[in-house]
This record gives C-alpha cells, sequence and structure tokens, in this order.
C-alpha cells in the first residue's frame, strides 16, 4: 500500500533557513518527519550523510552566508558554543542546522563531524509533549525534527504562530499514517 505526503503540506514561508542532516537510516523510513518538514518549507534543503566536512557543507553555507546554529540539546561538559546569546539580536540572518536520526546515530553524526561541532548549539527548553503517535519517544523531551524546528522557529522568529501551520502538517501525516496502518506503508518511489 502506497500513500503520498502530499495532502498534509501546509508551506509556510520562513525568514529562518532550515538545512536538515539526515541520516542514511532515516531516509527511507516512512515514519520519518524530515521530508514533510522540507516540503513545509521552501527555505530548506536535506543533505545525507554520517559524517559531514567542511567541504560537505561548503556548498550550502558559501550559498547564501547566515550565521550557522545547531539545534541540539545542551550536554553537561559539552564544548560547544552555545548560540543563546547572540540569536537575541533579530537582525541576525539565521541557518538552522538540524540532525535528523535517532538519538543514538544523532551523537554518532555530531561525535564524527568536527565541522558540526564548531557551529554554535541552540537548545530547546520548556517545549510541550510531542505529538507523534506513530513513534515511541522514551522521554518527554524527544521529538520529531519537524515539532523541534518547529519549536526553534517559533521561539527565535516572529510571529511565532505562522508556524502553527507545522503542527497542522504533522497532524495530518500521523492521521495519514494512522488511516493507512502506519506499519503497512511504504514510501512511494519518486
Amino acid at each position: 500500500m502506497r500513500a503520498c505526503i502530499c495532502g498534509c503540506v501546509r508551506q509556510v514561508e520562513s525568514q529562518i533557513e532550515v538545512l536538515i542532516l539526515q541520516h542514511p537510516a532515516e531516509v527511507n523510513h516512512v515514519k520519518g518527519s524530515a521530508r514533510l518538514l522540507h516540503l513545509c518549507l521552501p527555505r530548506s534543503a536535506i543533505l545525507v550523510g554520517e559524517r559531514f566536512t567542511e567541504e560537505d557543507l561548503h556548498p550550502f553555507f558559501a550559498q547564501n552566508p547566515r550565521t550557522n546554529v545547531l539545534l541540539y540539546p545542551d550536554f553537561e561538559g559539552a564544548d560547544s558554543p552555545s548560540a543563546q546569546g547572540f540569536l537575541a539580536d533579530e537582525k541576525q540572518s539565521i541557518r538552522l542546522v538540524l540532525l535528523d536520526a535517532s538519538w543514538r546515530h544523532s551523537k554518532q553524526m555530531l561525535m564524527h563531524s568536527p565541522a558540526l561541532q564548531r557551529i554554535p548549539r541552540y537548545a530547546l527548553h520548556q517545549t510541550p509533549p510531542s505529538r507523534y503517535q506513530i513513534r515511541h519517544a522514551y522521554t518527554q523531551e524527544q521529538l520529531s525534527t519537524l515539532e523541534a524546528c518547529t519549536y526553534a522557529l517559533m521561539q527565535l522568529e516572529s510571529p511565532p504562530d505562522k508556524f502553527n501551520a507545522l503542527l497542522q502538517a504533522f497532524d495530518a501525516f500521523n492521521d495519514l499514517q494512522i488511516s493507512f496502518g502506519a506499519n503497512k506503508l511504504l514510501r512511494a518511489k519518486k
């Protein structure tokens, strides 16, 4: 059985660019939200890989120079610079960099990519519980890629309400998958 997520897409214009670094294990995962996020945000791109060098990232970063910010949780003892301070200036041009992977894979991607370790981090705080109905989260703080990006955009760009359309797209995505039987779906070939 095949289902198309095109009916779930709700396009949202954002001043912030989004670069999704997707682990290869997520590319054909029908329950993944990164593809839907990319379809909803015209100013987004997806790059697939497990390790990212300066050379891998340069074409995306050089195309439109911006301040790159990695959306990733704060961990005690983390050596990465924090983006919290300089993001207060709303005039900054920002590119939000996301890791689309399981928690284990995202840690490996970060650990094996010194270029990513140098990017200032932005950590989400006080987010609502996940709306993900078709995947299991181990803690309340674990969000889908689409949800994490949405809450970051809501915190970083005004007006935040315009990003509710992304959550509506995500709800439609969940409903679609449940109606087709999430475990029976195959990603339609392009």
